[in-house]
């Protein structure tokens, strides 16, 4: 598994966010659409039924140095568990042939993304809609890939630009 931008990446499939909940929610991405599952209800979305999609509150990380955001995600993830809640809630919001929905996508990122990955994310996801890009490009590299886990910051900035490209 590795986390690519907004991307949870698995050598079987593709998020938005991280990968299914103990609940088995997710919102899968894959070349014909969009699956949000839930526990109580599943719905997709070709892309061609999709005028557009967006993550938004998306936890960005600080400017801080990498040992305090390091110690800041450990910290964070013990008072979470502490507290018995899960990652933060982020909101995809889609606008469908039919009016908008709003479907619930959890971060993967316990100390936030970075600003620059986040925008990457969302020109890509924005081209997924559009047609310009092939969500079928990021599920071949999962499954070549993902097993290596999360690539380091410049790779995974280069990798969704490269997947934006088609």
């Amino acid at each position: 598994m590795a986390m690519v931008g907004l991307f949870w990446v698995t050598a079987d499939a593709v998020y938005v966010g991280s990968p299914p909940a103990a609940d088995g929610g997710c919102v899968r991405l894959t070349a014909a659409g969009l699956d949000a599952v839930g526990p109580d209800d599943s719905r997709s979305w070709s892309w061609e039924e999709l005028r557009s999609a967006v993550v938004a509150d998306v936890p960005v990380e600080g400017s801080s140095g990498r040992a305090a955001k390091l110690l800041g995600s450990v910290a964070a993830a013990a008072v979470g568990a502490f507290l018995g809640e899960g990652p933060r809630a982020m909101v995809l919001r889609l606008e469908t042939r039919h009016g908008p929905v709003e479907v619930t996508v959890h971060a993967a990122a316990a100390g936030g993304y970075g600003a620059d990955e986040a925008a990457l994310s969302q020109d890509l996801l924005a081209r997924f809609v559009a047609g310009t890009a092939d969500p079928g490009v990021v599920a071949a590299w999962g499954r070549e890939h993902a097993s290596n886990g999360t690539p380091k910051t410049a790779e995974r900035a280069a990798l969704l630009r490269s997947w934006a490209q088609g």
